[in-house]
């Protein structure tokens, strides 16, 4: 089978592709003497059918299976051994005659490439780039700070009910002062003050101690029909009827409780003995703040380095018509109007990947099953501590990070982070940035003006 390249300009191209008999005769009759051992016909017993018969109820359908196959893995190595860098797939070309399987024993078929365009990147000290370090204030700290205490804090029972305590009792429908006959009676509801709409029902409850008896106002206290259903056990249909006041007979009273910093709680937000001090707790902190604003940091730098290499590719020819007809062939909810609008800004997103494959090849970067294991980590560990898990045990975590990596999914897209990562870290390197000093409130601004 013979394979011809020819190039249309720098960045389209055809291959043409000239499949003889001898290229799939022998798997084509290999497939259908298979097809003969299992056929079931009328007439004839298994693995008897005439072969002539078999060929002609599957000849076709098998022939052109096996010149899919064929074109598909002979493509597919022509690409790799001379190193093509395509984009999209190798579509068929729109010159490409028709096949007539009962009388052609040669197939002739045409592809259209796209090719990615060659150009270099340039880094050094005379490429300039903005890097903004977020300074790290008292607030900053101090928030920081009260979101561990507060994750990490207690319930407590107390003696007399605070505003945001949450509080449980009996609740009985009254008239006239006094329980109402055939009323609503409903045990061990819970509620916290510090929900209702009404200040002046939030007072009743504020400083009444255990046992203590409130007379409040479901219809006044919460805002909608859902709040009061809940709170009385009833359909919301019956909530129209609730108008008078009710009797809350406090049964307990819990209060949130934020942690100490003593050392149970050092060693509940980081591991036994890790932090020994409140100083090494507010160093622990500081080094944890400076890794997360790194973050966001390093993601404004590749914004602005994307911007800068993308005016360096100003003019560099792309296969426009190819990439659109292959959208198209490909995403069948793409109208061709849709795609004209989005065009522009996924010609950018192509352009900056190919940018950052290119420094990856030029700087050898490689991505190790370490590196994945690490980033992999630190992902488990963040989520598990939105949850106020701030030290989870080893065993769990490498279970939770064997069953990211599993899925190819998460897979592809932590090795496309970590190969993100890994070029940001050459460009740091290598180009020259003007650090400035920045407070978070500025920082975040300048994402807000674009």
């Amino acid at each position: 089978m013979n394979i011809e390249r020819k190039n249309i300009d720098e960045v389209n191209a055809t291959l043409t592709l000239l499949v003889e008999k001898n290229d799939y005769e022998e798997k084509v009759e290999k497939t259908l003497r298979s097809y003969r051992q299992k056929a079931s016909v009328p007439g004839f017993r298994p693995g008897h059918v005439p072969a002539a018969l078999v060929k002609k109820m599957y000849g076709k359908a098998v022939l052109l299976d096996e010149l899919n196959k064929l074109v598909s893995d002979k493509i597919l190595s022509y690409i790799k051994e001379n190193n093509v860098k395509v984009l999209g797939e190798p579509m068929p070309s729109e010159s490409q005659k028709s096949l007539d399987l009962d009388t052609q024993e040669t197939f002739e078929f045409v592809f259209d490439i796209a090719i990615a365009p060659d150009f270099s990147v340039e880094l050094n000290k005379k490429v300039s780039l903005p890097y903004y370090d977020i300074t790290i204030d008292e607030k900053m700290m101090e928030n920081t700070i009260k979101s561990y205490t507060g994750r990490l804090g207690s319930y407590d029972q107390a003696d007399d009910i605070a505003e945001a305590d949450v509080v449980k009792g009996d609740v009985v429908e009254l008239e006239n002062g006094n329980a109402k006959e055939g009323g609503l009676a409903v045990n061990d509801v819970v509620l916290c003050p510090k929900y209702m709409k009404d200040d002046a029902q939030k007072a009743l409850f504020v400083g009444v101690k255990k046992d203590g008896i409130v007379v409040f106002n479901p219809k006044k206290a919460f805002e909608n029909e859902n709040e009061i259903a809940s709170l009385l056990k009833i359909a919301k249909d019956k909530v129209a009827d609730v108008t008078g006041d009710f009797q809350f007979s406090v049964k307990g009273i819990t209060r949130y409780k934020e942690a100490e910093l003593n050392q149970d709680f050092f060693d509940k937000a980081f591991g036994k003995d890790v932090v020994k001090s409140e100083e090494e707790f507010k160093q622990k902190i500081q080094d944890e703040l400076k890794s997360s604003l790194s973050i966001d940091t390093d993601f404004k730098l590749m914004m602005d380095a994307r911007a800068a290499f993308l005016k360096k590719l100003d003019g560099v020819a792309f296969p426009d018509d190819f990439l659109k007809r292959w959208v198209l062939s490909t995403n069948e909810k793409v109208t061709k109007e849709a795609l004209d609008n989005d065009y522009p800004k996924m010609v950018e997103d192509l352009k900056w990947h190919l940018i950052k494959e290119k420094i990856a090849a030029d700087n050898n970067v490689k991505v190790e099953d370490a590196d994945l294991k690490e980033f992999a980590k630190k992902t488990a560990k963040a989520q598990f501590a939105q949850y106020g898990m701030m030290s989870v045990p080893d065993d769990v975590l490498e279970g939770y990070v064997k069953d990211m990596l599993g899925k190819k999914e998460n897979l592809n897209n932590i090795v496309d982070k970590v190969v993100e990562d890994k070029v940001i870290a050459v460009i740091k390197s290598a180009v020259k940035l003007n650090t400035k000093s920045i407070s978070l409130d500025e920082f975040n601004k300048m994402f807000e003006e674009k």
